[in-house]
């Protein structure tokens, strides 16, 4: 199959995570203080805020000036709460999961949900809705308890859950303003164990869904949609417990893996996080690939849809009889399931969702062309598509998955009355 790359000149923010694009700012700046961003946010005509650039789409991406965050002076610093156990940690915005979690429990603290990948930037991944798995587990943004933002005239503002549009300020796409710090809800360290099954078959998975999503704390199925009958393996995350008896038994009609997995069958899982069932430090375990590995080397392209939890069962099966059509591009795909949320443009807003996600082959022309097949299988069940991954939705459709979208327009607005943190792609969107 033809590989895709960017053939442009890459400009002064360079290529994405991927290699698929080169960003179009025309100028790109890593500060080194807040009052050093605060002048550079006032003074641009556009800006937009770039992460730890993990994103497939131009959601970053500005005619005018990029800025990492990257580089501001900060530490980890957690304030427990009276009975010792939650608190609330204060972050750098720039700072990755890997490095915040690894602060964290040298300090006693966990948090409650970490990506498959703990590579990307916390304010990054807040922003664009991204998660992690398990019944009871909300996206990453779940656990914002505040946000200090620099707005696009250059001041400082601070917003914590319960003041007005909190709710809209969290997964806000970088619409709001140039994220500085961070407050997430965290929870005593703990441990986990994590196990693969493999070839469950479909049959039994989709006659007890929610049986096997809840068997435990996160659950991934990973499939190519060809297999007939199977799901081809099945990643389980469990929080040790008291008198746990350990990791869970095999699910009924799989069997146990004798040998650590990669989620691209036949791949070297030296870079996977370990499978063995012993337990382990919770952000060993949470996460799918190591931290101090590259999971790849970029070549592939991302895309995923959220679907609501009460149409799980039917939209999978409808992605099973769809699968064929997407032979030779996927790679794999993943599913896993997220608690709802109240978060206005967070995927899970209004209820639990299962997330239905893609990487394919590096062909971007290829990919664009098979996503509106997808997209048409899951517009019945209400499919929202996830922000920094590709997707072909038509703007109106999109807008109207989400109840509180015009809330969302009233509240950009206010905060960034000149429109200086609106991208290309915010505005093709109608943000």
């Amino acid at each position: 199959m033809t590989t895709t790359s960017t053939t442009a000149r890459p400009g002064p923010a360079g290529l994405n995570w991927a290699r698929n694009l080169a960003y179009g700012a025309s100028r790109f700046a890593e500060p080194t203080s807040v009052a050093e961003l605060q002048q550079l946010v006032a003074e641009a005509p556009q800006v937009r805020a770039l992460g730890s650039r993990h994103s497939f789409t131009r959601i970053a991406d500005t005619s005018g000036l990029l800025v990492s965050v990257a580089q501001l002076p900060g530490s980890v610093t957690v304030t427990p709460a009276a009975d010792g156990r939650s608190g609330v940690a204060s972050v750098p915005a720039g700072m990755r999961y890997a490095e915040l979690a690894c602060a964290l429990d040298a300090q006693g603290w966990a948090l409650g949900a970490m990506a498959s990948l703990p590579h990307i930037s916390v304010a990054g991944a807040i922003a664009t809705g991204t998660h992690g798995s398990g019944d009871a587990t909300g996206s990453l943004a779940t656990a914002v308890v505040g946000l200090e933002l620099v707005r696009s005239d250059g001041s400082i503002a601070m917003i914590r859950r319960g003041d007005e549009g909190f709710d809209g300020a969290v997964v806000a796409l970088g619409a709001l303003g140039i994220v500085t710090r961070v407050e997430l809800a965290v929870e005593p360290s703990y441990a986990m164990t994590q196990v693969v099954d493999l070839d469950l078959p479909w049959d039994a998975a989709l006659a007890d869904l929610d049986a096997v999503m809840g068997s435990a704390t996160s659950v991934s199925l990973f499939t190519n949609w060809s297999r007939s009958g199977v799901i081809d393996q099945v990643w389980r995350k469990s929080r040790v417990t008291p008198g746990a008896s350990g990791a869970p038994a095999p699910l009924d009609g799989a069997v146990r893996t004798g040998s650590a997995e990669h989620p691209l069958r036949g791949q070297p899982a030296r870079n996977c996080t370990d499978q063995s069932g012993e337990p382990g430090p919770w952000f060993e375990r949470l996460p799918h690939f190591r931290a101090e590995f590259t999971p790849s080397n970029g070549d592939e392209l991302q895309s995923e849809y959220f679907v609501p939890r009460s149409h799980a069962v039917a939209a999978l099966a409808a992605m099973r009889a769809h699968g064929p059509a997407l032979e030779g591009l996927l790679q794999v795909s993943e599913v896993r399931s997220i608690r709802g949320d109240d978060l206005w443009l967070s995927g899970a807003y209004g209820g639990d969702v299962i997330g239905i996600h893609f990487t394919w082959m590096p062909d971007e022309p290829a990919v664009r062309a098979a996503l509106p097949g997808i997209e048409s299988v899951l517009a019945p069940f209400g499919a929202r598509p996830h922000w920094g991954k590709v997707f072909t939705m038509d703007p109106a459709a999109v807008a109207a998955r989400y109840p509180r979208w015009e809330s969302f327009r009233a509240l950009r607005t206010e905060w960034d009355a000149r429109g200086a943190l609106l991208g290309p792609l915010l505005e093709h969107w109608g943000v």
